[in-house]
C-alpha cells in the first residue's frame, strides 16, 4: 500500500469493445490488436502502474470470453484494476469475470486518496444514469472521508463536449451528479470514458477529463456520428500527495490502424 507521501501512478484504458471472436472487430479494426499495441506503448513510455482503471465498454458483444482477454491481455501489470461497466457491457458477465478479484469495488483506498467508481450503465440503454445507490455511496464517501484526495470515476460524459449526437447519450442525471461533485471540498478530478476521444475542462476548479478508446476514435466536434483518423491511446495520471493531478494521453501514432472511416454507425 502506497504512504501518504507518496504519488500514486495510475492507467486508464477505456473502450476496448473486446469481442468473444479473437478477431473481433470495431468498424474495421481488430480491437486485441488494438488493446495489444496500446498496452506495449504503455510499457514502453511508463513505468508500472499502481493502478489500472477500465472505464467501461471493456466488451462489445458482453461475453465472458472477453473480459477474460482483458484480463489476459493486461495481466503483464502487476497491480489491481478496477472496472466500470459501459453501455456494451454486460454487468453478470463482468462480474463472473472478475470473481476472486478486487475488479468490481467501488471505492479504492490507496495513500491520502480514494477512487470512486460510478456505475452510470442503463441495462439496453445508450445513455447513462447514475441510481440512488451510487449517488448516495458518492456523497456519503466524499462526507466521512474529507481529508481523502478525491479521484471520481465514471463511463459517460456528465458535462456537454460539444459533440451534438455523443452530447444526446450522456449522464441523463447530471444535474444530481454535478451538485454532490460541487458541494465536496475533496474532489481533485472527474474521469470518464465513452466518447473515445480526448477532453479536458475546468469545471469549477475541478479538471474533467476523458479519454481515447484503445480501439476506434470519434471525431470531435462531430454534429453527427463520425469515426475519427486518430490513433487508440491510453491516459496516465499522477496523483500527487498534496491533491495535484498531473495527466497525459499518449497514442500509439506508430501504427497504421485500418478503420471503416465510412461507417454511421456501431
Amino acid at each position: 500500500m502506497k504512504k501518504n507521501n507518496s504519488s500514486i501512478h495510475v492507467l486508464q484504458l477505456t473502450d476496448p469493445h473486446l469481442r468473444k471472436e479473437v478477431d473481433g472487430q470495431l468498424l474495421g479494426m481488430n480491437t486485441r490488436d488494438s488493446l495489444d499495441a496500446v498496452i506495449q506503448l504503455v510499457l514502453s513510455e511508463q513505468e508500472q502502474p499502481d493502478i489500472l482503471l477500465a472505464t467501461g465498454d471493456i466488451s462489445q458483444d458482453g461475453s465472458v470470453e472477453a473480459y477474460d482477454a482483458f484480463i489476459k491481455q493486461t495481466r503483464t501489470f502487476a497491480c489491481p484494476q478496477f472496472w466500470l461497466a459501459g453501455n456494451h457491457d454486460d454487468v453478470d458477465n463482468m462480474a463472473r469475470a472478475a470473481s476472486g478479484t478486487t475488479a468490481m469495488d467501488k471505492v479504492v483506498q490507496i495513500g491520502g486518496w480514494q477512487i470512486i467508481m460510478l456505475d452510470s450503465s442503463v441495462p439496453g440503454k445508450v445513455y447513462g444514469r447514475i441510481d440512488d445507490a451510487d449517488l448516495r455511496l458518492l456523497e456519503s464517501t466524499l462526507r466521512d472521508e474529507p481529508n481523502k484526495h478525491t479521484l471520481v470515476c465514471l463511463h459517460h460524459h456528465p458535462v456537454d463536449i460539444d459533440c451534438k449526437w455523443l452530447d444526446t447519450i450522456g449522464l441523463k442525471n447530471r444535474d444530481e451528479f454535478l451538485a454532490i461533485i460541487k458541494s465536496a471540498a475533496n474532489v481533485r478530478a472527474v474521469l470518464w470514458g465513452h466518447i473515445h476521444q480526448e477532453f479536458e475542462l475546468e469545471w469549477n476548479g475541478i479538471p474533467f477529463l476523458a479519454t481515447p478508446s484503445t480501439c476506434v476514435q470519434f471525431e470531435p466536434k462531430s454534429s453527427d456520428f463520425a469515426v475519427g483518423t486518430q490513433s487508440p491511446g491510453y491516459r496516465w495520471l499522477t496523483l500527487n500527495a498534496d491533491g495535484r493531478v498531473e495527466t497525459a494521453v499518449y497514442r500509439a501514432d506508430h501504427i497504421d490502424f485500418q478503420v471503416d472511416l465510412n461507417s454511421k454507425g456501431y
